[in-house]
């Protein structure tokens, strides 16, 4: 039988919201087809079963593609994307990759697992009775962000100062709104600028931290240009920030959500931790989709897909497709059936480099607020993840108690 052509497949409807709506979605497409089209050209994969087949050598990683099909083709905006680990491939991608892969190791990265419980629970220890607090911004921001600032060699006190800065360069990675350029380009060009200062630093006074080892072995290779070296780094922080600081707030959510799961965690932290942060991010992923170009004609699942087609792989959807979890839209912490790589930190060569430090940032945060705070409640809505390239939690106050 002859491959359908992908014009016969319906179009993807994007839920205007976040929350539960975007989960609907993908469920009831899911169920009909596997795959709907992008007006703009791109193919959207529904099914987990795909990817193996899309993150593999058929394909490639998404570069400058979405920058440029918004009309940006030079500036701090394009520069950012087209210099960024995770959108280079092939021999570039290695280069620049491997200067920070060894540091964020699973074994070097355990290291790390009592400066986060302490820093957790210092935050926590200052909230406790206190009333309602922003938990976004008062602890689970807080935590990442003093973790890289410490791993990175920068002084705790520009952490407040970075922060506008990240969430700008995350805007900048996705669909930028109407007249929102000029302001992203301000604040990468802020951005770059503290970096170039970081690196110029450590190559005049190099201390003993991963900022100096990264500098050293970047000007040992010779392989990245000055600009390759300032973006992995900014990429790092990026990636060390808003992406944790999220999923800690949506993980807490759902427990506190499922009394009986917060009881049982409460009652066996560090014995349950691991399955609470597994389930977790399944359940709420923070990063949207990942983004391929199909090398080569492709033929998957009854369809031709062409060369030179984009395909997203959404994550939403791949981490509750019923072919792989039993009872998908239901949180089980008891959950047996998570493959044994979590999709939630993509596939691949690409798979993010700082996956072990954000397990450990999680699971010691969650474990801290179940140890010191196992009365803590919602105040208010409770948090939804806004659309967007990483989605953001859209707003949590807490009682710690």
């Amino acid at each position: 039988m002859a491959p359908r052509a992908l014009d016969e497949l319906p179009l993807f409807q994007s839920p205007p919201e976040g929350g539960p709506a975007v989960y609907e979605y993908f469920r009831r497409a899911r169920a009909e087809t596997p795959f709907v089209r992008d007006p703009n050209g791109m193919l959207v994969a529904l099914r987990a079963r795909m990817i193996e087949t899309l993150v593999s050598d058929k394909t490639r990683q998404s570069e400058t593609e979405s920058t440029l099909a918004q009309g940006i083709t030079e500036g701090p905006i394009f520069e950012f994307v087209a210099d960024l680990v995770v959108c280079a491939n092939g021999e570039t991608h290695r280069r620049r990759r491997q200067p920070i892969a060894r540091p964020f190791a699973f074994k070097l990265i355990e290291a790390m697992r009592p400066k986060a419980g302490a820093i957790a629970a210092e935050l926590v220890q200052e909230r406790l009775h206190a009333g309602p607090i922003d938990f976004v911004s008062e602890v689970a921001e807080q935590i990442p962000a003093r973790i890289i600032a410490d791993v990175l060699g920068i002084p705790r006190s520009d952490v407040s100062v970075f922060m506008q800065w990240l969430a700008d360069a995350g805007e900048a990675l996705g669909l930028i709104a109407e007249g929102r350029r000029p302001a992203l380009e301000a604040s990468l060009n802020a951005f770059n600028a503290y970096v170039d200062g970081l690196l110029l630093e450590r190559r005049k006074r190099p201390r003993s931290d991963f900022l100096s080892d990264y500098v050293e072995a970047t000007a040992a290779s010779g392989e990245l240009s000055e600009r390759e070296i300032r973006a992995q780094i900014v990429g790092l922080i990026l990636a060390g920030s808003d992406t944790t600081r999220n999923s800690i707030c949506m993980i807490l959510n759902a427990l506190l959500h499922h009394p009986e799961q917060w009881r049982a965690f409460k009652a066996d932290p560090d014995g349950l931790k691991r399955q609470v942060v597994e389930e977790g991010l399944r359940y709420e992923p923070v990063v949207t989709a990942i983004g391929r170009v199909v090398i080569s004609d492709l033929e998957l699942e009854g369809y031709l897909i062409p060369a030179g087609t984009p395909v997203i792989l959404p994550i939403a959807s791949m981490l509750r497709d019923p072919e792989v979890y039993a009872d998908p839209e239901t949180f089980n912490i008891y959950r047996t059936d998570h493959p044994r790589w979590s999709f939630a930190f993509g596939a691949g060569a690409h798979r993010c480099v700082g996956e072990a430090l954000a397990r450990v940032e999680m699971e010691e945060t969650l474990t801290t607020i179940a140890r010191l705070a196992p009365h803590t409640a919602l105040v208010g809505e409770a948090p939804i993840l806004l659309p967007g390239p990483i989605r953001s939690v859209s707003q949590m106050r807490l009682a710690l108690a």
